[in-house]
Formats: C-alpha cells, structure tokens, sequence
C-alpha cells in the first residue's frame, strides 16, 4: 500500500468494530442472529465484523464434511452478511476453535493478512481442543492481532488457565523480520471461552446475586478481576464492565442455571479483552476533543440472553476505532472499460503504485455485488497472461467474451496480489450491459439504447 505521504495530513476515521464469542456446545446455526448481529440497530453502522467461536461439532465426519465444504457456522454467517456488503476476509480453524473476520469489501484493499496461527494447549500441549487461533493483519497500516482461545475448564484450573493464557501470548511469534513482537502490535483483541470462575461464594449466594442484579460482589472474586490484579501483562488488557448475568453454565434451551445434579456454580466464563499499544488508556466510549492517531473506543458489552441451544450465552462487544490511516490509497487502482458489454471481451485497465511488486500469479477477478468470500469470483484473468499493453504505471488486460455472465446485476473487480496475500484494489461497481442493449445504428455501428 502507498505510504502517507509525511506533508499530507490525513483526517481521522472512525470504523465501527462488532466482536462476537460464544462457546456453541457443538449446536448448530440457529434460524436468526440479528440480535446477536445488531442487524436491527438502525443507528450502527458497522464496517467489520470478527466472530469467534468455541465447541464447533468436530466429529470425524463433521470435520471431514467442513473441510471439503464450508462449515455451516460460516455459510450462515456468509449468508447473512454477504447482501450488507461484507466479505469473508480471513478464517481459521483449529477442531472445535472457529475465527472468522468480514470486512465491508471497501475495506479490502486496506486489509493485509500477514499470517494466521493455531495453538494448541489441550492433552501434553499437541491436542486442540484447548488453546488459541490467531489471525494477525495490517488495517490501514496498522498492526493487528485478533484471538479466540478456550482455556481449561473448572474452578481448580485457574493457574492452568493463566498458564495456557501465557503460553498462548508467547507462541505468537513471526518468521517475517518485519513483523514486530505482538506486544508492539497497535491492537491486540483477545476474547473466547476463558472459563474464569467466581471463588469463595457458593452457589445459593451467587443465584442469588444475579437474581437482584447485584454483579459487583461477584466481580470482586471472579478469577480473571483477581489475576489481573497481580499481573502487571494481564493488567495491560482491558474490559468492559461486566453488566450483564454470567454466561454458563444454562440449561441448554432454557434460560435457566444448570439444574443438573452438578449444579455448576455460575461465571462469567465468555470474555471479550483488548490492548493498546500506541495509546495506554481505553475508555468507554466518550467524546473526545482531539482524538489521538489510534485509540478504541467500547460502545456495548453485552451477553445475549435470547440464544439457548448452547449451555453458554454468547457475549458481543462494539467497539469504534478511530484512526488516522497510514497508507494513502489502495496500490492498485481497477477500471474497466466503459460501457461495459457482453458484445466483446472486456478490456480492464489498471495503475500501480511505484512500490507495488507485482508477480506473475497475481489475478484480477470479476464478482458480482453481494459476494460471500475472495473465491466467490465469476470468472478470473492472471494478470501477465491476458496482457494487453503496459507502459509506466498503466496497464491492460482482458477478460475473454466466453467468461462473461450475461445478467443484470452489478460486478466488481478486485485485484488481489500474491506476495502480499491480500486484495490491494477494487473497482467501483459496474454493470455488464447485455448483448440486446446494443442495437444498430442508421449508419450500421452498435450505439447504446437507453
């Protein structure tokens, strides 16, 4: 991406960040999230969303079916928020461990993945039904770190948890020398089923307790408040306040407190953390009279009591991040040829930035308006294969007659860069007139019919 020029004064953005954790007790999708989406607030204007999930069903054959198809905790999510304009950026997998991350597809060419990492801290540290997936990214030239993680459960385990917690953190270490140390990252969201307990209270005193909306007792004993108060690192990551009843453990259909002969005591086992580098304090979001180059800002943190196929309650958090870019503009800038028609091949050109390293396995690919993922293409061009003509910083390629749709829908084209792994331009929607929109003219030329 091209740098920000040091003379050009940038103005600050403000993008809207939806984060989701739930521990899905190996259910499936349920008919409706908008609730737990914000699909219905009219006010919130969201630009991505990162989900994370604990306990996706991982039988053999359920894993052997997700790993030919999509999984249908990511189908849903792509159904669902493809027609907003989002786009599967990134995903990553690890047994029952899902992160996933949709950005609004302006956003693309902004977003880099530079790797994403499985670690797992279950069974002697090989097995992966406890530990953590990570995808780390540039926003906007931005350092970016985003984990789900499921910790060791019960309430025994809590110096086990910190310990996984830990080793988790010192895993997330890069081969690129480029890539600094994840403590040197501008942001760090870290959220899952982390399965903190509350201590000392028994079980009546903490029903109780929820029931009269008294959380702040709770708070006072709940493992993870009392870890960070003894260390200095767990210190550095942030929390909302914790309004809202625990989470697990719930009958599962229900509303209610485990009523099985355990009668798991209640926690908040389901959290949402984040850290920032370049800016120490957080807050809840408050206006600000000069908002610095990076900060974030809580809006909401919720849990969701309408959802019960699980025994846990998913938790959300809204965050706005305000930033002033460090990249100025995509290093590829798309146009096809206008009007665009089925009559012909479709000739695109396109300009690169002077810093751009282009490869032969780079691609341009043709989407319609409302695609699901990067391999959502109609058709696609290498682009060294279907080149036209270049000269400096200009150049052309073609998408043959026989690989465009006939439809009326809108497209677009995205180029996306094999050294860099990531969408680096696109082009404003566009339609592709049908070979019946040209008629001809008095002196036999095909001209536009309106």
């Amino acid at each position: 991406m091209a740098a920000m020029n040091p003379q050009t004064e940038l103005r600050v953005r403000t993008l809207s960040i939806h984060v989701v954790t739930w521990n899905v007790a190996s259910a499936a999708p349920p008919p409706d999230l908008s609730d737990l989406l914000q699909l219905n607030s009219l006010n919130l204007n969201l630009d991505v969303y990162v989900i994370g999930l604990q306990e996706m069903n991982c039988g053999i054959m359920s894993l052997l079916s997700d790993t030919a198809f999509e999984d249908p905790w990511s189908s849903f999510f792509m159904d669902v928020l493809s027609p907003l304009s989002f786009v599967k950026v990134s995903s990553v997998r690890m047994q029952g461990l899902l992160l996933l991350i949709f950005a609004k597809y302006q956003h693309l060419p902004f977003i880099q993945i530079l790797s994403t990492k499985s670690t797992p801290t279950g069974l002697f540290g090989y097995w992966g039904n406890k530990g953590g997936v990570n995808i780390f990214l540039k926003f906007y030239g931005y350092y970016v770190s985003i984990i789900n993680c499921h910790l060791p459960p019960h309430m025994a385990n809590n110096d086990q948890r910190l310990e996984h917690f830990d080793r988790i953190l010192e895993m997330q270490n890069f081969e690129a020398q480029d890539i600094p140390n994840i403590l040197d990252h501008d942001l760090i969201l870290w959220f899952g089923d982390m399965n903190f307990r509350i201590e000392d209270f028994g079980l009546h005193f903490v029903r109780e307790s929820i029931n009269n909306q008294c959380y702040s007792d709770l708070w006072e004993k709940d493992q993870l408040s009392i870890a960070k108060r003894h260390d200095p690192l767990l210190r550095e990551f942030q929390e909302g306040p914790l309004l809202f009843p625990p989470t697990y453990k719930f009958d599962k259909n229900s509303n209610n407190y485990d009523t099985s002969e355990k009668k798991r005591k209640p926690a908040w086992t389901d959290r949402i953390l984040w850290r920032l580098k370049r800016q120490p304090q957080a807050a809840i979001h408050t206006p600000t009279l000069s908002a610095p180059h990076f900060t974030l800002f809580l809006r909401s943190y919720v849990s969701h009591m309408l959802y019960s196929i699980s025994d846990h309650k998913p938790v959300t958090s809204t965050f706005d991040l305000e930033l002033k870019p460090l990249v100025s503009a995509p290093l590829i800038t798309l146009l096809p040829e206008s009007p665009c028609t089925t009559e012909s091949d479709m000739l695109i050109s396109y300009s690169l930035t002077a810093d751009f390293l282009s490869s032969p396995w780079d691609w341009i690919g043709l989407y319609k308006v409302g695609l699901r993922h990067i391999n959502d293409y109609v058709s696609y061009v290498w682009v060294r294969d279907n080149q036209v003509s270049f000269s400096d910083g200009l150049n052309q390629v073609y998408i043959d007659i026989s690989d465009i749709p006939e439809t009326e829908d809108q497209f677009l084209l995205f180029y996306y860069s094999n050294n860099l792994h990531s969408v680096v331009g696109i082009s404003t929607p566009f339609k592709i007139q049908p070979r019946s929109f040209l008629v001809e003219g008095p002196l036999d030329e095909a001209q536009p019919q309106i």
